[in-house]
């Protein structure tokens, strides 16, 4: 499956429906349709139309990026923002929103665990419940017949636009609900043409009943003011250098963005009950914005 590239239009845009199940993304200079739901797969679920009216409110808010190809696309290009405010950032969570909806579709058409393997990081962490080392654990993992799916619902950035986060509620084939959480990085170097978001982080847990949401999607980005840095002690920052050798997961841990905005934390107990965490960045100490605690037996 090709993956078309995203890059930012400059000058203003718009977005709007569009006709059958997409969006129409306009800037100065040319037109472009996202489609959120392939034709073959038949009339669009309750869940693809709650994910459309999410997704087009997102980019209806940003108006920011142009689709050169008319299909959905996990690289995001955040070159060339122009200098913000003190105390804010231009980075663009619609990079997440978009790696998301890639991420589910390629679940959806190509399989479960061939998805999950195509786009997560080398030293990508899954918690199953215990942490693990995803490549290992999904290496020769056989496709279930249908994949799990998911939609979006908040949206987290770092300030430096390199790392970013999601939350959502999921539906397993078996009828089970639930939510999910993930962490995203852009693993080439800044200023690279092309960028490449990666998962690094998947947690996901069932729910006695589906998880409320509004039809629009929230988003934050952190603050960019401040030291965050001195406030992390020992957790290591950015993403894993290319020539450090990949260990098992402890059963507690923490990661942060290269600048420090933001941090995730996990804790996975013996008897299976298990705590992931986000926090962002406010300035001058950190908000916790996802707290997934997960209590024993609950799977």
């Amino acid at each position: 499956m090709s993956r078309p590239q995203i890059r930012p239009c400059k000058g203003r845009g718009t977005a709007k429906r569009g006709r059958g199940n997409g969006i129409v993304i306009s800037s100065q200079n040319s037109t472009w349709a996202l489609p959120l739901h392939h034709p073959a797969d038949g009339p669009p679920s309750r869940a693809g139309e709650d994910l459309r009216k999410r997704a087009f409110a997102i980019l209806a808010a940003t108006a920011v990026f142009a689709i050169p190809l008319p299909a959905m696309a996990q690289d995001v290009e955040q070159r060339d923002a122009p200098t913000a405010p003190a105390g804010q950032s231009y980075a663009n969570s619609t990079a997440i929103l978009v790696a998301e909806i890639a991420f589910a579709r390629l679940a959806a058409d190509q399989g479960q665990w061939t998805a999950f393997r195509d786009t997560a990081a080398p030293d990508a962490l899954m918690m199953v419940p215990q942490p693990v080392l995803a490549q290992g654990w999904l290496k020769g993992r056989a496709d279930p017949p249908t994949a799990i799916k998911w939609q979006v619902q908040r949206l987290f950035m770092a300030c430096d636009g390199r790392t970013g986060g999601s939350t959502g509620s999921s539906q397993w084939p078996d009828g089970t609900v639930g939510y999910y959480t993930g962490i995203w990085q852009n693993l080439e170097k800044p200023r690279a043409k092309k960028p490449k978001w990666k998962w690094v982080l998947d947690h996901r847990a069932p729910l006695a009943a589906a998880r409320g949401g509004d039809d629009m999607i929230g988003s934050r980005t952190a603050a960019c003011t401040g030291n965050p840095k001195a406030m992390l002690g020992d957790i290591p920052l950015g993403r894993l250098p290319k020539d450090a050798p990949l260990v098992e997961p402890a059963a507690s841990g923490a990661r942060a963005s290269a600048d420090g905005t933001m941090v995730w934390r996990w804790e996975a107990r013996a008897d299976g009950s298990r705590t992931v965490q986000i926090e962002l960045w406010n300035g001058s100490g950190f908000d916790t914005v996802v707290r997934d605690d997960v209590p024993a037996g609950a799977g």
